[in-house]
């Protein structure tokens, strides 16, 4: 018998009930293992979190114990091909686990909520089944770009929610299901009146009789009039058939982009740590790629599903009636194809599902490499690149030549087994036509009734595929609507005119599950102040910023703005608010005029002007071939570097914020250039509350105080004067700067 799945909340929980529990105190929390033992050997060893204690096994022994309450710190460190989880008491630091590096994510998460037990008393784990790579269901591992499982999704509520999205459309739709039993009533006459054609005229004897004995123009008027008829039905199906098929596709195409919309608004709306977790090829594939093949499953699939299912259904009923027997015969191969198709099911999945993630890479690849063209030119790898693309593009088509041959191996045994049927109709009708029990129009009519009922048997040899794909796509889309804001607005969002006194209380947060960027930082900023953010690399100036501008919420503490919660604010009243100048300024491509105008849509031109003089765009701008309608490229490389920093100054003063931040917005200029734009600068903080990170300590002179970031806290706050004469971190980084200037001078004199 196979081995029942187990979710992740059981795994931990038959975990806990196998090991000795004599000495723990408190609610069970959570359970892990672990693979590697002090002294770097496999070991099997187990953690178990109570809220009280935490417990480490060995071989099922317990071989520590620690109390939360006498614990002072816990802490993830990362090794070589291994991590560790440490815990700190008043006796010093101790191991608590190690493990191998697959498990690195485990404990770093486990590090940081168990700082947060000892600090809070509460273990928040309502992030890991969002992080986690398995389906909390069936214990599955999870595509990649996907945080349900495609196996376990609830496919018939997500159709049933398709079709409520597709409600504006319902006059298109009544419509098509009209028309489509329409059609399907001309479909089911065809054969009779076939029949009556066949035993009417061509094979009654009757009719032979009368145009003998000089009726052959009645006769002939009969034929004619039946075969007008025919032509008459096969007329009005094609019309039926194009109407409804227009009726879908009016129906189909507007849902389709109604569906687009939702996506492209959702993704904007997810926070920057949601959409770092997938790649720009992944979510444009969901925008585009997914969105098609539903409208192909809506538009082409859905309603053939629809018609060959009451197709197959009304036929078998007919063909029962006419003949049980017969009807036996002929739809003896069902049973057959329809538990195959079933068998097949899961192993389409899981093809399909392989083929989607080769094309997502694939694509991802392509946006790379175009995003990065002139790095790639300018590094000359151009043919390292086209090998990892061909790479990529390779291993797309590898799978899809697997999957169609795969398909293609199966849709013969379906065909084969379809043909059993239609031998077995052959021999029984003709045996009943030689025995003269059954007439030669009844046997058209029937030969025209199986190839109708064998047409949607035969279509469902396809049906695997088709739903596959389309279902695969459909959970995709609904993975990106459903996913959870982890930055969103509370019901009743505050939407008013900020001062721009902002406060943080003992902020600390993470991008991973373990390591903390920042940690219990305290800082007030007054309205009008201008603070400088110094520090290291990586000791954490920029996160602070994008918390402040609620690019992520804090792991633990409070940034209030003119003393309210930054969550209780809109977000779009927030950011509404705050201006950005960064150091890598991102330029659209179109006219340099819509660039400058996009900080505030429908503004007068001579506001967008007043706003490109004071930043001394104006100058440069005038003396371009088209002026202000001067087309840039992508990302305005078409500009140098000081012109798109001058766009994005005239952009940011434009919008007018309360609140400006200023993020190494002239580390990348020349000093000349550097120097006039620190000038326009000025005039941009001025009555502003103004945080800037500064590559060259000099430009932060004039701040009202500074902020020097060391390990992720505050390590000094001052004057720049102030901090000079203490001699500390800031000292230390402006003296080696001063040195490197100096050196540059040196070098540059003796050239």
């Amino acid at each position: 018998m196979k081995n029942r799945i187990l979710s992740p909340e059981q795994k931990k929980l038959r975990l806990y009930e196998s090991l000795p529990h004599e000495g723990l105190a408190g609610t069970f929390i959570t359970a892990f293992s672990f693979d590697v033992d002090e002294d770097g050997n496999k070991t099997d060893g187990a953690v178990i979190i109570t809220e009280e204690t935490v417990a480490v096994y060995q071989n099922g022994m317990m071989h520590k114990l620690f109390r939360v309450a006498d614990c002072e710190k816990f802490e993830f460190i990362r090794l070589i091909g291994a991590s560790e989880l440490t815990v700190t008491d008043g006796d010093g630091e101790h191991l608590i686990c190690r493990a191998s590096d697959s498990s690195r994510e485990l404990l770093s998460k486990n590090a940081k909520r168990l700082q947060q037990l000892k600090e809070t008393g509460t273990y928040k784990d309502d992030s890991e089944l969002r992080l986690s790579r398995v389906c909390p269901k069936c214990g599955r591992t999870l595509s990649n770009g996907l945080t349900v499982c495609a196996k376990c999704a609830d496919k018939g509520s997500m159709i049933k929610r398709l079709l409520k999205l597709a409600s504006p459309y319902n006059w298109y739709i009544i419509i098509s299901i009209v028309l489509f039993f329409a059609g399907f009533a001309v479909s089911i006459a065809g054969p009779y009146v076939n029949k009556l054609l066949v035993d009417g005229y061509i094979d009654s004897a009757e009719a032979k009789i009368a145009v003998s004995s000089g009726g052959a123009g009645k006769v002939l008027t009969g034929f004619i009039l039946t075969v007008l008829l025919m032509l008459a039905l096969q007329l009005a199906s094609y019309v039926i058939n194009a109407l409804r098929n227009l009726s879908i596709m009016q129906a189909g195409t507007g849902f389709i982009v109604d569906l687009r919309r939702v996506v492209f608004e959702k993704i904007q709306k997810m926070s920057v740590r949601t959409l770092t977790r997938r790649t720009s090829g992944e979510l444009m594939r969901r925008v585009t790629g997914d969105t098609a093949q539903i409208e192909n499953f809506i538009v082409g699939q859905m309603p053939n599903i629809i018609q060959q299912t009451l197709l197959m259904i009304a036929i078998s009923v007919i063909l029962f009636i006419y003949d049980p027997f017969l009807a036996f015969l002929i739809l003896v191969p069902v049973p057959v194809c329809i538990f195959a198709i079933w068998f097949a099911n899961e192993f389409f999945r899981k093809i399909y599902s392989r083929q989607w993630e080769a094309e997502s890479r694939s694509g991802s690849v392509l946006y790379d490499i175009f995003s990065g063209i002139r790095v790639v030119k300018a590094y000359r790898t151009e043919k390292k690149e086209f090998e990892r693309f061909d790479k990529a593009v390779s291993e797309e088509r590898d799978i899809a030549i697997k999957n169609e041959t795969v398909f293609n191996v199966v849709d013969p045994i379906f065909t084969f087994v379809l043909n059993i049927g239609s031998l077995l109709l052959m021999y029984y009708t003709g045996s009943r036509i030689l025995g003269r029990t059954m007439t030669l129009g009844d046997a058209a009519m029937l030969s025209s009734y199986v190839a109708l009922i064998y047409g949607p048997i035969d279509w469902i040899a396809y049906l695997p595929r088709l739903l596959t794909r389309s279902v695969t796509s459909i959970v995709k889309i609904f993975d990106v609507i459903d996913e959870k804001q982890d930055v969103a607005d509370t019901e009743n969002a505050i939407e008013k005119e900020i001062e721009g006194n902002i406060e943080i209380k003992d902020l600390t947060f993470g991008y991973d599950e373990g390591t903390d960027v920042l940690k219990h930082v305290d800082l007030k900023i007054k309205k009008g102040d201008m603070v400088g953010l110094v520090g290291r690399s990586g000791v954490g100036k920029s996160t602070l910023i994008n918390l402040i501008m609620r690019m992520y919420d804090p792991d633990i503490g409070v940034i209030s703005i003119d003393g309210t919660d930054l969550k209780e604010y809109s977000q779009s009243s927030l950011r509404s608010q705050i201006g950005v100048v960064l150091q890598e300024t991102f330029l659209f491509k179109g006219t340099i005029y819509d660039n400058i105008a996009y900080a505030r849509p429908g503004c007068d031109k001579e506001t967008v002007l007043a706003a490109s003089k004071a930043a001394g765009a104006h100058q440069f701008i005038v003396k371009l071939p088209d002026g202000y309608d001067t087309v840039i490229g992508e990302n305005g490389h078409t500009l140098s570097g000081g012109e798109r920093q001058r766009i994005s100054i005239a952009r940011a003063l434009l919008h007018d914020p309360k609140i400006l931040i200023l993020d190494e917005a002239t580390a990348s200029l020349d000093t000349e250039t550097e120097k006039n734009i620190q000038d326009t600068l000025q005039k941009l903080i001025k009555d502003r509350t103004t945080i800037a990170i500064a590559h060259r300590l000099s430009t932060l002179r004039n701040a009202t105080y500074l902020l020097v970031l060391d390990k992720g806290t505050v390590a000094e706050v001052g004057t720049h004067d102030e901090l000079m004469r203490k001699k500390g971190i800031y000292y230390d980084l402006v003296m080696a700067q001063r040195q490197m200037s100096s050196r540059k001078q040196k070098e540059g004199a003796t050239q």
